[in-house]
């Protein structure tokens, strides 16, 4: 089953995107300019100039798997980050969502610490 999960780590690409790029492509992005392997299983997210095309890249175990949302009214939020930042699974969600991720307050709540 294909699913994103709390588990993954997601890295938002802060530079805008050519979205004609495919698999090759992206995870050229991901090793040049993120310096990360991009068969980690970590979910490498690009937007497109007009905010309005999200492609998630992902590996697999034997492939690679890429979702893309278009919006068909508004726009995802402006990359004000000065570098590529991870986000969580919720912030994720609330990207895809329209919710402005500088207006969430997060309080304090307990969790495990995460493995290496």
């Amino acid at each position: 089953m294909f699913a994103l999960t709390e588990r993954h780590r997601y890295y938002l690409y802060a530079h805008v995107c050519d979205m004609r790029k495919g698999f090759n492509g992206l995870s050229g992005l991901v090793r040049n300019e993120l310096n990360t392997d991009p068969l980690s299983g970590d979910v490498f997210i690009f937007i497109n100039r007009s905010r309005q095309l999200m492609k998630r890249l992902v590996w697999d175990t034997d492939g690679y798997l890429l979702y893309t949302k278009r919006l068909e009214e508004g726009r995802f939020q402006d990359r004000s980050y000065s570098q590529s930042t991870t986000i969580d699974y919720q912030q994720l969600h609330f990207l895809l969502r329209g919710i402005d991720l500088k207006s969430i307050k997060k309080r304090k709540r307990f969790s495990l610490p995460k493995r290496a």
